[in-house]
């Protein structure tokens, strides 16, 4: 969907970018801290916002000076403001872009109302993700800004720090994974804070009458870091500015939930509101097979093999339905089926176990925790596969989970024997896996 990644000149500096397919405008993404053009697009946590802004036109990523796959910068000549607006009259320059959209994340507010105020003929508009115009080291919320920052720092490279800023955002093992990934492939720790400065005590405040050009600012109602207040008046002095305040506490709006955020953006931008499908959810899904199956219909023949097969899918179907989960499709003597809650799938898959013995038959069952593709009434994606490969790793009467599902559970009564670390087909790195006890 993506460039590969490409540089543009900013002074002597250069900054990697990536652009998506061109579409009716450009939309340029002005990061906020620390970002990996490289790796962002891809993270499974903002994927499906990606595919939906690509919708609206060509989306464009880049990483400011210091940061991602940028050039670096030392502590004598960190950059100043107009540099980092800058970069973006650098990349819409390289892409031969005469004007964009400027989609300012939480934390760039600064860089795209510098922009959009010097560049009002390049910038078809302004957007605003939690936005503010006052340094955040002149809170008087309560929160501590020194103590904030020294978290940050102790947390980067472990990709907790999102998860505490984005706390609606679905979050598992795998989810934390990529997350801190990205934070290693965006910046060391040593420099997160060396550059904090430049994004928490920028002060922009005359810089907003300035503005004089179509500007949306979207704030989180909740959310605790970047408050509703801080949005409300810097749309309270761009002349003509929209406000909207939707229900969340994440200061990103490219995780989940990102739909209406999304939707508020495209009205803005086209006029009409797009429909989004809830194209991905966690969840976790089960696989469960019939053991010997093949062996046994040959030794009791077609007509009884269909009976069994019938009075074991009742079953299973039965069980399902005790503890809410759906099926999503059945293959011979197989089913898949997904559930909303970790410890009800667990339990259905052992009462599925339980069950079918009084047919004669034995089942194995595999369960995992992730992030799935809703695609009409079936589901795809790493998640499936990871169940896939856990179930095909099972023995007769046996349930296995994997790692991430286990530690989902713990405090629930469930008790686990570790069957060590597996490399499962298809899926990078090794998994530990656990049998329900």
């Amino acid at each position: 969907m993506f460039s590969e990644t490409r540089y543009a000149l900013n002074g002597d500096l250069r900054v990697a970018y990536r652009a998506s397919r061109e579409g009716p405008r450009d939309i340029v993404y002005v990061p906020n801290w620390f970002t990996c053009c490289e790796h962002l697009p891809e993270l499974p946590s903002v994927r499906g916002w990606v595919e939906a802004m690509t919708s609206l036109g060509r989306l464009i990523f880049f990483d400011q000076p210091g940061t991602g796959v940028s050039d670096p910068v030392t502590p004598g000549a960190l950059p100043t403001l107009e540099q980092w607006a800058d970069s973006i009259t650098a990349v819409l320059d390289d892409l031969g872009s005469r004007e964009a959209v400027v989609l300012a994340s939480a934390g760039a507010f600064a860089t795209g109302a510098l922009f959009a105020a010097t560049h009002p003929s390049r910038t078809t508009a302004l957007v605003v993700l939690e936005g503010y115009a006052n340094p955040i080291t002149e809170r008087t919320d309560g929160l501590d800004s020194e103590e904030a920052r020294a978290a940050m720092i102790a947390m980067w490279g472990t990709g907790e720090f999102q998860h505490w800023t984005n706390p609606d955002m679905p979050w598992n093992e795998e989810i934390r994974a990529t997350w801190a990934r990205h934070d290693r492939l965006a910046v060391s720790p040593g420099t997160v804070a060396l550059m904090l400065p430049l994004v928490t005590e920028v002060d922009v405040r005359a810089v907003l009458p300035t503005v004089r050009v179509p500007t949306l600012v979207v704030q989180h109602a909740d959310d605790p870091f970047l408050l509703p207040a801080w949005g409300k008046y810097v749309a309270d002095r761009i002349p003509g500015a929209k406000y909207v305040e939707l229900p969340g506490r994440n200061i990103y709006h490219m995780v989940e939930p990102w739909r209406s955020s999304f939707q508020e953006i495209a009205e803005f931008l086209t006029g009409h509101q797009a429909e989004v499908a809830d194209d991905r959810v966690l969840a976790t899904v089960l696989f469960t097979d019939i053991v010997d199956s093949t062996r046994r219909a040959a030794e009791i023949g077609d007509r009884d093999w269909r009976a069994l097969l019938d009075a074991h899918d009742a079953v299973v179907r039965s069980q399902l339905a005790r503890f809410r989960g759906r099926e999503v499709n059945t293959s011979g003597d197989g089913f898949l089926a997904m559930f909303d809650g970790p410890q009800r799938a667990i339990r259905c898959a052992m009462a599925i176990r339980d069950a079918v013995q009084a047919l004669g038959i034995e089942v194995r069952a595999g369960l995992h925790t992730g992030e799935c593709e809703v695609r009409g009434d079936d589901i795809g994606g790493i998640g499936v596969h990871i169940g896939a490969r856990v179930s095909a790793l099972a023995g007769p009467n046996e349930v296995l989970v994997s790692s991430t599902l286990r530690d989902l559970v713990i405090g629930s009564g469930l008790e686990f024997e570790d069957r060590g670390n597996h490399e499962l087909k298809g899926v990078p790195g090794e998994w530990r896996i656990f049998a329900v006890a």
